[in-house]
This record gives C-alpha cells, sequence and structure tokens, in this order.
C-alpha cells in the first residue's frame, strides 16, 4: 500500500454504501456519496455502491455501482407516473406505486427491503454496510445479517417537514405534506435502533437528538468536505462578472429560501445593475416561477441546471457575491464550495451554517428580505469587503474541509463497527 493506504498492518476493508436516490450535483447525499467513495479508494479500500435512481457519478473506475432499481416514480421528465403493467416485478413495486398514489414517499422504506434482499445473498461479500440517510425497516434487517453497519444522517427530515408544514397554505395541503412526510417517523424508529450515527455539525446532533431521539452517545460529528481541483478560484475578484449573485439552492423547496434571495434581488435591483444566477430547476409553473414574474425580475435572474463539474466551479467562480438563504442546513456543502471558491458568502443565521461558516462569511436573518438585501448592496459597493471576505472564506475551508481528511475519519467508525461486532458475536458464543 502507500502512504495514502490503509494503515500498516491493517487489510483493507469491503464497503458497501447504501444510498436510495443518489443525485450527483443536487442535493448533499449525492454529492456525499461521490467524494467520499472516491476517497475511499483513494484509500486503498473496496467500494461498491448500492444505488436506487437517480444514480451517482462516479469519479473512479475501481467504484462498483451496483443498481438497485425502483419504478422511478419521480424522475424529472415524468414525476408521480403511473408505470406500465409491465414495469410491476414483485410486491414491493406494488407497495411502492401504491404509496405513492395515496401520497406518501415511499423510497426510503422500498429501497430498503430491496437492498436488504440484496445483502441477505451477498452478505460475505463485504465488511460493513454505510447508509447514506436511507433508515429505513429493511435497516433492522441489515444488522441481523451480522453485517457491521454505520449510518449517515445530514439531518432529520423532520425539520424539512416542519418547515413545509409551516409553508403549506390550507387544511388540504398540509394534509398532504403531513402524508408525503410520513416516512419520518419509520426513519425516527429506526435512528434509535440502529447504532452508531455519524452526523455532519453540532447543529445537526442536536435536532437528531430532540427530533428522532437517539441517545446523544451514540452520535458521532464528521464535517463533509470540498472538492478544491473543482471548486477554486479562476483569477483576481476584479475578473469576475460585475453584479452576478449565485446560489445553490432547490428552488422550490421552501426550506432553501430561493424566494428570499429573489425578493432581495429585486429590491436591489431598482436600483443597481445585479442579476442573479441559482443552480436549480424550477418546476414548470411552479411557485418560483410564478414568483418571478410577480416580481417582473425577466432576465435579472437565470436558472441553470445539468452543468458539468467544470462548468459549476467556473460558475461559482465568477460571481461576486455568493448566497446560501436557507431556512435551516444541516450541513451545507454550497456554502463550503462557495467559499473554496474564493466568492464572498452570505448565509441564513439557520441550523449549522453559523458553524460552517464561522466568521468567514456574513450571516443574516433567516427569512429576512430587507435585511438580506442591505447587506448585498453594502457587497456590492464595496469591492474591497468582497475581498476581505474572500480571503477569509479560502482560509477557513483550508483549515477545516477536506474530503480525504473525511474518509479517513469514516474508515475509522468503520473499524470502531466491525470490532464491536466481532465483540457481540463472541459474547454471544457464535
Amino acid at each position: 500500500m502507500t502512504e495514502a493506504g490503509p494503515v500498516a498492518g491493517e487489510r483493507p476493508l469491503r464497503v458497501a454504501l447504501l444510498s436510495y436516490r443518489s443525485k450527483p450535483h443536487c442535493g448533499g447525499q449525492g454529492v456525499y456519496l461521490r467524494h467520499l467513495s472516491r476517497e475511499l479508494v483513494d484509500l486503498g479500500h473496496s467500494v461498491e455502491i448500492l444505488s436506487g435512481q437517480p444514480y451517482p457519478e462516479l469519479d473512479r473506475d475501481e467504484i462498483v455501482l451496483a443498481k438497485i432499481p425502483s419504478l422511478d416514480l419521480y424522475r424529472d421528465e415524468d414525476p408521480f407516473r403511473t408505470p406500465g403493467r409491465e414495469e410491476f416485478r414483485d410486491w414491493v413495486d406494488v407497495l411502492e406505486f401504491a404509496h405513492m398514489r395515496t401520497g406518501g414517499f415511499p423510497e426510503p422504506l422500498t429501497f430498503s427491503i430491496r437492498v436488504l434482499r440484496e445483502l441477505r445473498r451477498r452478505r460475505r461479500e463485504f465488511d460493513v454496510a454505510h447508509d447514506n440517510q436511507v433508515l429505513g425497516l429493511g435497516n433492522l434487517g441489515i444488522s441481523r445479517l451480522g453485517l457491521p453497519l454505520v449510518t449517515s444522517i445530514h439531518h432529520p427530515i423532520s425539520v424539512d417537514r416542519q418547515i413545509e408544514l409551516d409553508a403549506a397554505q390550507g387544511w388540504k395541503n398540509k394534509l398532504g405534506k403531513r402524508r408525503w412526510y410520513g416516512f419520518v417517523a419509520m426513519q425516527s424508529q429506526v435512528a434509535r435502533r440502529i447504532g452508531t450515527v455519524l452526523t455532519v455539525s453540532e447543529s445537526s446532533k442536536i435536532d437528531i437528538v430532540r427530533d428522532f431521539k437517539v441517545d446523544p452517545r451514540d452520535i458521532e460529528i464528521l464535517p463533509l468536505g470540498v472538492d478544491t481541483s473543482v471548486f477554486h478560484p479562476r483569477g483576481p475578484l476584479t475578473g469576475r462578472v460585475p453584479g452576478r449573485i449565485v446560489a445553490m439552492a432547490s428552488a422550490d423547496a421552501p426550506i432553501k429560501g430561493v424566494d428570499v434571495l429573489l425578493r432581495a434581488v429585486a429590491k436591489l435591483a431598482t436600483e443597481r445593475d445585479v442579476h442573479v444566477v441559482i443552480v436549480s430547476k424550477p418546476k414548470k409553473d411552479g411557485p418560483t416561477e410564478a414568483l418571478v414574474r410577480e416580481l417582473a425580475l425577466g432576465d435579472r435572474v437565470r436558472f441553470v441546471s445539468g452543468i458539468s463539474d467544470d462548468e459549476l466551479g467556473e460558475l461559482l467562480a465568477s460571481a461576486e457575491i455568493a448566497v446560501v438563504p436557507s431556512r435551516y442546513e444541516g450541513f451545507s456543502l454550497p456554502a463550503v464550495e462557495h467559499m473554496a471558491s474564493g466568492t464572498p458568502l452570505v448565509a441564513s443565521r439557520a441550523g449549522a451554517l453559523p458553524e460552517v461558516v464561522g466568521d468567514a462569511g456574513i450571516l443574516v436573518e433567516p427569512g429576512d428580505v430587507e435585511e438580506l438585501a442591505a447587506v448585498l448592496r453594502r457587497l456590492h459597493d464595496s469591492p474591497e469587503e468582497r475581498a476581505r471576505w474572500s480571503e477569509a472564506g479560502l482560509a477557513r475551508v483550508r483549515e477545516r474541509f477536506a474530503w480525504r481528511a473525511v474518509a479517513q475519519a469514516t474508515v475509522g467508525h468503520y473499524r470502531e463497527a466491525i470490532t464491536q461486532r466481532e465483540y457481540l458475536r463472541k459474547a454471544a458464543g457464535k
């Protein structure tokens, strides 16, 4: 092994990474999976990803992708679709479709059942399984197989549920949201019984203990990293696109605060030459598109999606200001990626964002359009202040956020889980 590989005397591990959906550019779960798998392989371990649709993009040929197909009921081009009769393979497919048609979100449950069947058949091919926030009932069966299991909870989805409920108008809409988020009760039950949990921040740990009632002694904090080969400055700040503001956020999810950003930009655009580029794909004729029309933003706002890593890195490094306007974040990889790009960052004082950003960005009250607009105005007018925040962000990334360190620490948790499983097996006389 090279110096980057496992410690001398420790054999490489065979890791099964489990993820019910793995979008590579949108959503922290897919980004986490992509970078962690790459670094684990570079450390000398064997990695196989067991994933449902959308499948991940992988950075190394050595990483194996085992497709665990669902009915793919939420594909971007045809969400909430009705599959053809020939697409139904077994009772799990029927359960998935019935769950969707009655307003629920079935994927964590149905993926966990499918992946349990796969691991039952292939138990001896892996040393450890790592669940990427599936938390389905099938996970309890994985533990009974004798396969050590480590679980990542980036943040409890109970937080998303509450924000969506608060934003819902009318009792029918609220009832629909409660049904959609019905899987959260299952995730809470599984989280309490699953053993070691990795999370990304002190804020997320507090939320997991509060909402999922997990014993805090079972939770370890392990921040995420950033790929500085993609996210880095492309030149001096003076060479950036004048007036450009950039954000990466799911456009129609209230938790991400895109509505707040659009309203702030609309205020600023009446007196400054600014525009915003948002990395997201809003729903056609959905709430975000309606808000853009209401605010008459026109060519002041542009949404981009489906771009390559290099194009994304170029975009982030082209802006004069970056914004993370979320009403909650369990960690926020976009915040770190903006800082790594040398882009002055404005972020909400919400969830883990103060913990992630520290004193390297400007924090504003979540949901406060006036305060956000005032900060954007001040930064737009002051190249000197933008330069100070750019340097502060770059320094924080260098000090705290590296994917190699994340992977090395994760392997340590894998080995602890394996040791614990072996101890319990011997204690039981098996």
